[in-house]
């Protein structure tokens, strides 16, 4: 790309926008069913400007603007390198291999891109050789890692078709950061990671996903974090998701897991001789770091279970530990004196060693340890509110961010020229106001461009006469004797979303009896795979929460009709959700019309947004939360939705179906 001022785009960079979009510009010659929409020039547009004079751009491009066209042509237009940030791998990957290809040709600009994911995709060849010399290494998959690495050029684990989602085994030969030697690991210069990088430093276009973005910009500070080479023009696509994302990669946490994986490298490195420990002590720091590990999480479990709280997620504080802290300053001081075991035997301390790269690396995973463990059990910092979690037999101490607006403005917004904010879902009651405080860019320009589907032909919203108050003992039965009739008038071809797994569970034993439609449960297979099932079966159903509620794509009549048991409201009992809830009120806010209201109706909004992909979709929105017609917030949510009619009558939904 030719070298431009960073303020002032290329030449005319307006204009060539418009001609790729003209009736009969390049796009329409030669992108597939490519269609000129008013909508999609007039948000290119508007890139395009703020591509050239800098700045922020909000851009709420409803379902079917043609969104990714509407960006990508003016940032690859701009001929300067442009990082492209998606909520999803597979959205990814449809920019990269679809679209990407199709501009290539239709622009006649040369350009290059790369996409990138997060490191633990990678395959990591150093550690591939530690495993293979271990005496008790799987040979079987080593053997499959040696034969895979001969063929593929990206070592990326999506090549890996029968790989399990949760392998441990890839666990010990992926390229995570914090095992990572850098430029001192022997296998630099063939890393897959390194390769990876070089590309994108080489490349126009790099594009990645949020949770690599925000990964990446959280370990800045470490000199072989970070992968996303340096970029000054941003497009952030499905923005309404990066506050969540944020939320958990600029947190810190300790684990049980993470303790015990130090204490496995250690171990590993000891026994194959990468590091030499004559008097034994290093061992017993190995050791003692284990045992108190044992003993302090298993207190910390105790002390869940004693001191009421079963659910996933229990707010802390200084004076919750109790008894439990005792056990946690053995185990920090634990990690200190291997930390200090391994500083030595990594050659720190004595001028002229040969240092020790893999003892100086665990040294400093177990001094991070002690020092986040250390923040977590003081519980003090007024920025943070802290947690404990439990998944499975994991153990999480927590501490999230409980404002992340100045840390998105400072990791992106401060490092770009210019960014680009886009999504379906931004605006609440056509307002930005909402999604600017939360990202902090109170000084965004906006740009709402309408979906070019017509909600009032193909979509109908149903919302039932009568429906008992959500937090009736009768609610349940009253929302699977709607879901069942609503499904035999749309003849399956559903997505049923709950906002819990218990309501799930209870609607679908009540309702999976009585319809003869295939009914397929989120949990019982991986999300891709239920997603395959749901496409490639007539007349499916499919009962699902949260994870479903967007980022999916069913186009055509095989999904005809969205129901939604209640309105999505975070729960106040969720730790980061109470303490930003406290955080608005005690400024003077009003924390449930200025936080909870708007982040509910967003995410109905990315729900109801999974009907009508296509403008030949047609189908049937149902909402049976009774509170959009008995509370006076309700009509906030009103107010957001498609234009659709809306209707009481269920047989209203038989005669939409019935027209051809």
């Amino acid at each position: 790309m030719q070298e431009v001022s960073a303020l002032s785009g290329p030449p005319g960079l307006k204009a060539a926008v418009e001609q790729a979009f003209a009736d009969d510009g390049p796009l329409v010659r030669a992108v597939d069913h490519f269609e000129p929409r008013a909508g999609q020039r007039a948000m290119a547009s508007e890139v395009a400007d703020t591509l050239t004079h800098g700045g922020v751009l909000l851009a709420e491009a409803g379902t079917g603007t043609g969104k990714t066209l509407a960006y990508l042509v003016p940032a690859i237009l701009n001929r300067q390198r442009v990082l492209i940030s998606t909520g999803t791998k597979n959205l990814q990957e449809q920019i990269y291999f679809k679209d990407i290809p199709a501009l290539r040709s239709a622009l006649g600009v040369p350009f290059t891109a790369t996409y990138m994911k997060g490191r633990a995709n990678y395959l990591c060849l150093h550690r591939l050789d530690q495993l293979r010399a271990h005496p008790a290494a799987p040979m079987d998959f080593v053997s499959s890692m040696d034969e895979w690495r001969r063929v593929t050029e990206t070592g990326d684990r999506a090549e890996l078709a029968g790989l399990e989602e949760d392998s441990s085994l890839w666990h010990d030969v992926s390229a995570v950061a914090e095992t990572c030697l850098g430029q001192d690991c022997p296998q630099y210069r063939d890393c897959y990671v390194t390769r990876m990088r070089q590309r994108a430093a080489e490349s126009d276009v790099v594009i990645v996903n949020h949770h690599l973005l925000c990964a990446d910009a959280s370990v800045r500070q470490s000199t072989y974090g970070e992968v996303i080479p340096d970029c000054h023009f941003a497009v952030v696509d499905e923005a309404h998701q990066l506050e969540d994302v944020a939320t958990q990669y600029f947190g810190i946490a300790v684990s049980n897991w993470r303790v015990a994986d130090v204490v496995r490298d250690a171990e590993r490195a000891l026994n194959l001789g990468m590091i030499e420990d004559p008097d034994s002590d290093l061992r017993h720091a190995i050791s003692r770091v284990d045992d108190h590990s044992l003993t302090f999480f298993g207190a910390l479990q105790m002390a869940r279970h004693a001191r009421g709280g079963l659910e996933e997620r229990l707010r802390i504080g200084p004076g919750w530990f109790g008894d439990v802290l005792d056990d946690g300053l053995g185990l920090i001081a634990a990690l200190g004196a291997l930390g200090e075991q391994m500083r030595k035997r990594g050659g720190e301390d004595e001028p002229g060693a040969q240092p020790n790269e893999d003892a100086s690396t665990l040294g400093r995973r177990a001094t991070e340890l002690r020092d986040q463990l250390t923040f977590l059990l003081e519980a003090a910092d007024p920025a943070y509110v802290y947690f404990l979690e439990t998944r499975n037999r994991g153990v999480f101490l927590r501490a999230a961010p409980i404002d992340v607006s100045k840390i998105i403005r400072e990791m992106l917004f401060d490092r770009m020229t210019a960014t680009i904010m886009t999504s379906a879902t931004l605006t609440v009651e056509g307002s930005f106001d909402y999604v600017k405080d939360r990202l902090g860019v109170p000084d965004a320009e906006s740009l709402v461009v309408q979906s070019e589907f017509d909600f009032s032909e193909q979509a109908i919203l149903y919302l039932p006469k009568q429906m008992p108050p959500p937090n009736s003992s009768q609610f349940g039965d009253a929302v699977a004797r709607e879901v069942r009739d609503l499904l035999m008038r749309t003849q399956g071809r559903a997505f049923v979303l709950f906002t819990s797994y218990s309501m799930l569970r209870s609607v679908r034993d009540r309702v999976a009896p009585d319809i003869p439609y295939p009914v397929i449960v989120q949990g019982t297979a991986p999300r891709s795979t239920l997603l395959g099932q749901f496409r490639s079966t007539p007349n499916a159903v499919l009962f699902a929460t949260a994870s479903f509620w967007q980022g999916v794509d069913v186009v055509g009549e095989q999904l005809s009709c969205v129901i939604i048991d209640k309105l999505p409201f975070a729960s106040p009992g969720d730790p980061i959700t109470a303490a930003r809830i406290e955080a608005i009120n005690a400024e003077g806010g009003n924390a449930f019309q200025d936080y909870q209201v708007p982040l509910a109706i967003l995410a109905l909004l990315q729900g109801l947004g999974r009907l009508i992909r296509h403008r030949t979709d047609r189908g049937v929105l149902a909402v049976l939360d009774p509170r959009l017609r008995t509370m006076g917030y309700g009509r906030r949510f009103l107010d957001s939705f498609p234009p659709a009619p809306v209707t009481q009558d269920p047989e209203a939904i038989s005669r939409f179906f019935a027209v051809d």
